[in-house]
């Protein structure tokens, strides 16, 4: 479980852009919990402060009882993070990338190649599997940035837009592996701009809004409250008359 109280986070010489002000809410065990907003929103910082990479100024964090500040060491062994920075050691197979990550991880010989294998097979990457990186397109690289967070088979796995340069076939793949690691009992925190995807595999949804949770609930939920029609025309008029668009 993820559960954070009012965390903050300001940059500039003079702390004055707010990126994420006071945002608390609670992603669940065997949930996947969305998190939608504009550019500029805070979607990114507050996952990169979850992910122990940048120390929040103000309010908690914890991935089950562990503190993301004080037991930041312990955190990182407990979560899998694909962050927005995609990058490859290029002159390494694919296999070899994941390999060596699940390697910094402590996995021993036996297993680790077993689960390698499983992530490839997972996620198509068999064609890709003893290729260097270097030359790879994007989808190809996200493909194996997910393999590599997910090798050590980790509690919390936190998404920073997952299916960004994913064709139709991989983006189902990836789709049924999230629903399998849900059913498996893991938490879930991934961000997205794509509204079909969140309301398809959402539990709940947090909307950001110029660094605040504007609102958070089910899919139903937001629609319900929002008097809309739509997730998309929720998702607007959830966050007013320009709310949030300038972070």
């Amino acid at each position: 479980m993820i559960a954070i109280d009012r965390l903050a986070k300001s940059f500039g010489r003079k702390r004055e852009v707010h990126a994420v002000r006071e945002v608390s809410f609670v992603a669940r065990d065997g949930e996947i919990t969305g998190l939608l907003g504009p550019n500029g929103a805070g979607k990114t910082t507050l996952l990169r402060m979850l992910a122990t990479l940048i120390v929040p100024d103000a309010g908690t964090a914890r991935i089950g009882d562990l503190d993301v500040v004080r037991d930041r060491y312990a955190v990182r062994e407990r979560i899998g993070v694909l962050s927005d920075a995609r990058g490859l050691y290029p002159r390494l197979t694919a296999r070899e990338n994941i390999r060596y990550y699940g390697e910094l991880h402590g996995l021993p010989g036996p297993a680790l190649s077993a689960r390698v294998d499983a992530l490839i097979d997972t996620l198509g990457l068999a064609p890709l599997a003893d290729r260097r990186a270097q030359g790879f397109s994007q989808g190809e690289r996200m493909k194996v940035a997910i393999a590599r967070a997910l090798v050590h088979d980790p509690a919390t796995i936190l998404l920073d837009e997952p299916t960004n340069g994913l064709d139709i076939m991989s983006t189902r793949a990836l789709r049924e592996q999230l629903r399998s690691l849900r059913s498996a009992g893991k938490c879930l925190l991934f961000s997205s701009h794509v509204m079909q995807e969140v309301a398809a595999l959402c539990d709940r949804i947090v909307i950001l809004g110029a660094g605040r949770v504007v609102a958070d609930g089910t899919a139903q939920a937001l629609i319900a409250q929002s008097g809309a029609a739509t997730l998309e025309d929720a998702f607007v008029t959830l966050l007013g008359s320009g709310e949030g668009l300038a972070a």
